[in-house]
């Protein structure tokens, strides 16, 4: 929705605004949903699933999310599910099954529906031949009616990268590419075990551009050991070099319980909730300096950008792969650990390969499980993804095409007190504004109106830093 003119914002000093990162510090949802993964439950089954996609209406438009789960070499700050494979054996046995696992979903559906997006999805898509990649984008076009203006983008790893792999995939449709890069500093990549010269990332990205995709996007990130905000900033001035089109700057999320091979890194090098702070708003500093428009949380756009002018026009939306301009009701995720959208809740995949696998050679859709949205759950979503995307949210608006009293929200309105008096939003008639202050903390905003997290302070709380 367009956003409001926002009302005249208290002034927060960045000394204040550090200070503020150590209090809100605790973990918190990244809200790339609502209600978020930990709520999914094995009570939605396959069953559940097919049913939920031969009601997808004739005409409707869906997305696709394919996720590829192998690596060729493991990062210790990896959050993702993926395995080290060191041959294309099973490789070959994945794409396999992935296949069949897409005619048992186009076979649920019952038609063939139109896609206006494809996402592969890592791990390390580029792990996958080119020969492999035509066989994928053969089998989706068989069964997914493409569209002509689809956006077909890839999470890459330049290290990895091949100008035969680009040129297969720019042939299949590919529009858009994330170079994941990180950081630049040696001392930082031997620490997280990627060791990755910028070399390769020019090199990578010149090849995205002389094979026409016009899109080439880089992922950094900042919180990783031995980062500092002089280096976080030298990166940014080093991958700016690159033009690119867009900028992730992802916040490391360090999920040891969930990811035990994060307890090789340096835990002693890990910064911490000020410091943390202190990089992040320096390189997007730099980057609104040098001309990218600051999209939500942590993505950046060069203003022409089709990202760019979704968040002017009121059309920028979050799903599982962060930011997106994607409005298709419908995101259907494949291969194992996958998550789907669709209008009736949230179905994922069985994460494991060879569990995945089973099931899909059982003949089965291989979901794990899923969660049926209510209409309160509906109301909050919407709710949330406004505040990530817009910064501002008009409740009474939202109340209203719900069909719900303004007063179900009276408990979530309380807990945004202390945040309005540390001066990270404003309220005013019905309507909520995050401050350019409180951006870096609309996590915790959402959280707010989060009715699923649980607020004990008797048991730890099992979510990512929130700064």
């Amino acid at each position: 929705m367009p956003s409001a003119p926002q009302p005249h914002e208290p002034s927060v000093s960045r000394m204040a605004a550090a200070d503020l990162a150590v209090r809100y510090g605790g973990t918190v949802p990244r809200y790339t949903s609502y209600p978020t993964a930990p709520h999914f439950h094995a009570g939605i089954d396959a069953k559940a699933y097919a049913g939920w996609l031969a009601a997808l209406p004739d005409g409707q438009r869906v997305s696709l999310y394919v996720h590829v789960p192998f690596c060729e070499k493991l990062c210790w700050y990896c959050g993702c599910q993926t395995r080290v494979v060191n041959r294309h054996g099973p490789i070959a046995h994945y794409l396999d099954t992935l296949l069949t696992e897409t005619s048992h979903v186009a076979a649920a559906i019952g038609r063939r529906l139109t896609a206006d997006a494809v996402h592969l999805g890592g791990g390390t898509p580029n792990i996958l031949t080119a020969e492999d990649l035509d066989r994928l984008f053969g089998a989706l076009r068989a069964h997914f009616a493409l569209s002509p203006q689809a956006e077909i983008a890839a999470e890459l790893d330049p290290r990895t990268l091949t100008r035969d792999w680009v040129e297969a995939a720019a042939r299949n449709g590919l529009n858009r590419a994330s170079l994941g890069i990180q950081d630049c500093d040696p001392v930082v990549q031997k620490a997280i075990n990627r060791s990755q010269p910028f070399a390769q990332s020019r090199q990578a990205a010149r090849w995205l551009r002389e094979a026409g995709v016009a899109s080439v996007n880089l992922d950094l990130m900042y919180g990783l050991p031995h980062q500092s905000v002089a280096g976080i900033v030298a990166t940014v001035d080093q991958v700016l070099e690159l033009a690119p089109d867009r900028i992730a700057l992802f916040g490391y999320a360090h999920v040891p319980w969930m990811k035990a091979h994060q307890n090789l890194l340096p835990q002693e090098a890990l910064p911490g909730p000020a410091e943390r702070f202190a990089q992040q708003d320096a390189a997007a500093v730099r980057l609104e300096a040098a001309g990218y428009v600051r999209i939500g949380l942590d993505h950046f756009a060069a203003p022409h950008d089709p990202m760019a002018q979704a968040l002017r026009q009121g059309g920028l939306h979050r799903n599982f792969q962060g930011y997106t301009t994607d409005e298709a009701d419908a995101l259907i995720g494949l291969g194992p650990s996958s998550i789907g959208r669709l209008p009736q809740g949230y179905v994922q995949s069985i994460a494991t390969t060879r569990d995945w696998a089973a099931a899909v050679e059982a003949a089965g859709l291989p979901v794990a499980r899923g969660y049926a949205l209510t209409a309160e759950d509906r109301l909050r979503a919407e709710i949330i993804e406004a505040l990530m995307c817009a910064l501002t949210v008009d409740l009474v608006e939202i109340c209203g095409r719900h069909d719900a009293h303004p007063g179900v929200l009276q408990a979530d309105l309380l807990r945004l007190c202390p945040l309005e008096a540390d001066g990270l939003v404003i309220r005013r008639d019905g309507r909520i504004w995050v401050t350019e202050a409180g951006r870096p903390f609309v996590r915790h905003v959402c959280a707010a109106f989060d009715a699923c997290l649980d607020r004990s302070a008797d048991r730890p709380v099992r979510h990512s830093a929130g700064v």
